[in-house]
């Protein structure tokens, strides 16, 4: 997949949860968009380090950032960082998440609070910290079209109930409405936020749903496109959604999922 080096030329770009499967493709997309990114993590800071330097070498611009989104001081610090690196921000990827599954009956507290802290207040915390800024520093016509850009990464989770992870698709959902009440709060003031909400996507969270034939065969009856996404498939969404090609789009969700949001299994009549 090849990108415009002039579509983010100037724009300087956070992606949270960097350091490997959608986030590093994200990240990797921005920065070979044209975009100055940040590469946050969590734990991996040797995996994030490494993307930081491939980027360089391309002739790209990136620095890591450690951060655990779900604690404010530490999303307060993360931005200080950034600023001291890149004066700004222009665009925010929202995609740090993780799961913690369980029957319902067995999910304890502490993992229902890990969930929707990472998922879903961590998006919060890092959304209002990019929009303090995008509203102080407004408009910059020779940047871009808008104030700023907030991408919140969702799920077909969103929409799809989820047996044996309700603290995962409870985050997600809460995504989904708390995006678009940014969007309506913001859109006055030229900040665009939307969602991508990503199917089935090879990544090392879900392997176990893809990496044997078998497996993938009982997967691919939920997707009416026959083939388990790629993380690229998410990278370019995001790209698109970041640039002023999609300036008209304001509190969307983005569905990246192969159709799995037409139920296939109505697809014979039920």
């Amino acid at each position: 997949m090849s990108y415009s080096p002039n579509l983010l030329k100037g724009q300087k770009a956070l992606v949270t949860g960097a350091s490997s499967g959608i986030g590093e493709a994200i990240a990797r997309a921005l920065a070979a968009s044209g975009a100055s990114v940040a590469v946050n993590y969590h734990s991996e800071q040797e995996a994030a380090e490494k993307i930081v330097s491939d980027i360089k070498s391309l002739g790209g611009e990136a620095i890591a950032i450690g951060a655990n989104v779900a604690k404010e001081e530490e999303v307060l610090s993360m931005f200080d960082q950034m600023y001291q690196h890149f004066g700004t921000i222009d665009i925010l990827v929202n995609n740090a998440g993780l799961q913690k599954d369980s029957a319902f009956v067995d999910m304890t507290l502490d993992h229902w609070n890990l969930v929707i802290g990472v998922n879903l207040t961590g998006q919060f915390l890092c959304a209002r910290e990019a929009a303090k800024e995008f509203l102080k520093r407004g408009v910059k016509p020779d940047i871009s079209s808008a104030a700023g850009k907030i991408i919140c990464m969702s799920s077909v989770h969103e929409v799809i109930p989820w047996a044996g992870h309700v603290n995962y698709a409870t985050s997600k959902g809460g995504i989904h409405m708390m995006m678009e009440s940014i969007a309506q709060e913001l859109a006055p003031h030229r900040i665009r936020v939307n969602s991508i909400a990503p199917g089935a996507i090879k990544t090392p969270i879900n392997k176990a749903a893809w990496d044997t034939p078998e497996a993938e065969a009982k997967l691919l009856k939920l997707i009416p496109a026959k083939r388990v996404g790629d993380v690229t498939d998410i990278a370019k969404a995001a790209v698109w959604l970041a640039s002023d090609d999609s300036d008209y789009v304001n509190g969307e969700t983005l569905f990246v999922d192969g159709g799995m949001t037409l139920y296939p299994g109505f697809a014979t009549g039920g």
